[in-house]
């Protein structure tokens, strides 16, 4: 054989070896989760791969301060915390890809319990799957929303707020978000306008008292958008106010909208069960309805969404994805 097609045979077998790499986990979506899943199972030295379609860090990376996370007296900056944990996992040895999960498959035999990820055009396999894709900001879904978007409407104060500089904006929504995100536009703009569908917050009650002692910030209370105003640029809203029906516009240089969120998990939604609002549903254990398929995360059904509490997730579902990975190889601590 030629010295050209035997180096033709040697990429072919280094491919095909590539190709048969089974991770024991891979782990969808960077945040808080994710990335304690990716710290807890490296440390147990399973061969692990983080998919991240952006930055490490899911939502948490735009928070300005993160007050309630143990540890921190004086609180942490959101980048810089999850900068914290993206190296901790690194250090341990997990494996960081970027690109989008487009696709998982699972093989129709019971006896082959090997999964399969397909992102960037390439196929992974492995033995279990984290999902931790966290969740998106919720829309208004209303007649302006999507034409401004970019141009006034913003789901991101961290992102967006220098660009209203001594501006008059509105924030819409009553919960941590919305009141945390309205604090921070107070240090960018002349005027905040908080927009709420009932009549009384449901802040937690340290930022309600923050927010009810800045002179800055004024309330709108049972009302809801129906319109965001303007053609090239926002320039006004017009609400509806819940118990009265009355209308009124507000004018305004800027829309934040914080009404919640929504789950990604439409990438195994026809695999595993969801609650109706596209929320995973798991076991404590953070077990899915299918065999070696965790959630963990924003994206999991659940009563708080919180970094402390994505932590704690994603610390059970890589402690139970290993247990399920080694009774597979055969290698459980009995």
């Amino acid at each position: 054989m030629g010295s050209e097609g035997l180096t033709k045979t040697k990429r072919n077998n280094k491919e095909k070896n590539k190709e048969e790499i089974i991770y024991d986990a891979i782990i969808i979506g960077g945040g808080p989760a994710g990335l304690t899943a990716g710290i807890y199972l490296s440390r147990a030295r399973m061969n692990t791969l983080l998919i991240e379609k952006a930055l490490p860090g899911g939502q948490a990376i735009l928070t300005e301060i993160i007050e309630n996370y143990p540890g921190f007296p004086h609180g942490i900056a959101g980048p810089e915390l999850m900068q914290k944990m993206e190296e901790q996992a690194v250090r341990f040895g997990l494996k960081i890809e970027y690109g989008e999960a487009a696709e998982v498959r699972i093989k129709e035999s019971k006896e082959d319990k090997v999964k399969m990820v397909k992102i960037n055009n390439k196929e992974y396999k492995t033995l279990a799957i984290i999902l931790a894709s966290g969740a998106e900001a919720s829309k208004l879904e209303v007649p302006g929303e999507e034409e401004l978007r970019g141009r006034g409407v913003s789901y991101c104060a961290t992102c967006d707020a220098p660009f209203f500089k001594h501006q008059k904006i509105v924030v819409v929504g009553g919960g941590d978000t919305a009141i945390e995100e309205a604090l921070y536009l107070t240090k960018f703009v002349w005027e905040v306008t908080i927009i709420h569908r009932r009549d009384r917050l449901r802040a937690t009650k340290i930022l309600q008292e923050r927010v009810f002692a800045n002179k800055k910030i004024n309330f709108t209370w049972d009302s809801v958008v129906t319109k965001i105003l303007g053609s090239e640029k926002v320039e006004g809203i017009l609400i509806k106010n819940k118990r009265t029906g009355e209308e009124k516009e507000i004018s305004c240089q800027g829309v934040f909208v914080f009404v919640g969120n929504v789950p990604n998990s439409k990438l195994l939604n026809e695999l595993i069960k969801l609650d109706k609002r596209g929320y995973i549903l798991t076991d404590d254990n953070m077990m899915t309805s299918q065999e070696g398929i965790y959630a963990c995360g924003d994206v999991r059904k659940k009563i708080l969404r919180q970094v402390v509490t994505a932590c704690g997730e994603g610390a059970t579902a890589a402690f139970a994805a290993q247990k399920y990975i080694e009774e597979l190889k055969g290698v459980s601590y009995k």
